[in-house]
């Protein structure tokens, strides 16, 4: 937990990322903070980059409510959160876009300068280093010489969605017991669900509800949210993209496509953890 002095007044942070506090508790996200295209949406999505790890930043806030940090009151109560993400999910649109796939033809091999290069986004350019081994997994890589060219692999990157799938599974056993009695075709299409959240119907979620025999239709569902923004108020950052935080197997996964829960007044001061309550899946008791 840490003050946030990369915004223009004091703001709360919970992260994982230790190295970008000072032993005062405050961090510094000046330099720390990239706007790159949300994966679903195509808006733009604050993440943070520390050391190799690619986190995404969420903004919390309900009706009423302030801070008691040491000696400061911090009146905003809204909450910042980082929490990783898998770069793959973010790069994937782009490496599509770069090859220029048409209908049969599967495209160009690029080099990752050029993929990375985004008009409006100079971000991707500090995601070069993680890149090279992170889009091995689901692309054709060439050599020649000392140079390497890059095609994303529709088989590929199916392969590693029903990994993601697979693991969703495993994970929701183990959060909440409910899901052992529920239907395994159920449980399957609540998982597909969510990665619908981090890749776009065509052609991803299409691919993988085909080969896993499922409607596309069948996993978009209704869900209960935190209170979000889709702008970060009174910060120098890049437009926010509305979302829902998901946290499943040490991976953040967020809703870009419904609309926030209106907010009861609260009339009391509340604990941090009931900001975190658990919403319960229609379809379970």
């Amino acid at each position: 937990m840490a003050w946030c002095e990369g915004l223009v007044a004091p703001r709360l942070l919970i992260s994982p990322l230790p190295s970008i506090s000072n032993q005062r508790g405050h961090a510094n996200l000046e330099g720390n903070i990239l706007a790159l295209r949300h994966p679903q949406s195509g808006k733009p999505t604050n993440y943070i980059l520390n050391e190799g790890s690619l986190h995404e930043l969420h903004w919390f806030k309900q009706s009423y409510g302030s801070w008691f940090l040491g000696d400061y009151v911090c009146e905003d109560g809204s909450l910042y959160v980082s929490t990783p993400v898998d770069p793959v999910f973010v790069l994937l649109p782009i490496f599509e876009e770069a090859r220029m796939k048409k209908e049969n033809d599967q495209g160009m091999y690029r080099q990752l300068d050029e993929i990375l290069y985004v008009e409006g986004y100079p971000g991707y350019q500090h995601l070069l280093s993680m890149t090279k081994d992170t889009m091995k997994i689901v692309c054709e890589v060439k050599e020649i010489g000392s140079l390497q060219y890059f095609r994303l692999d529709n088989s590929k990157v199916l392969t590693w969605l029903c990994c993601k799938v697979q693991n969703l599974k495993s994970t929701f056993l183990k959060l909440d017991k409910n899901y052992a009695a529920q239907e395994e075709r159920e449980t399957l299409k609540d998982a597909v669900s969510i990665l619908g959240e981090y890749v776009t119907d065509k052609p991803w979620l299409t691919l993988l509800c085909n080969h896993l025999q499922l409607e596309i239709g069948e996993t978009h569902k209704e869900g209960i949210q935190a209170e979000t923004s889709q702008n970060l108020p009174e910060s120098n950052l890049a437009s926010s993209h509305a979302f829902q935080s998901t946290v499943v197997n040490g991976r953040s996964m967020v809703s870009a496509k419904r609309q926030p829960k209106k907010m009861k007044t609260e009339t009391n001061s509340k604990n941090i953890r009931d900001m975190f309550q658990k919403a319960t899946r229609k379809g379970t008791s």
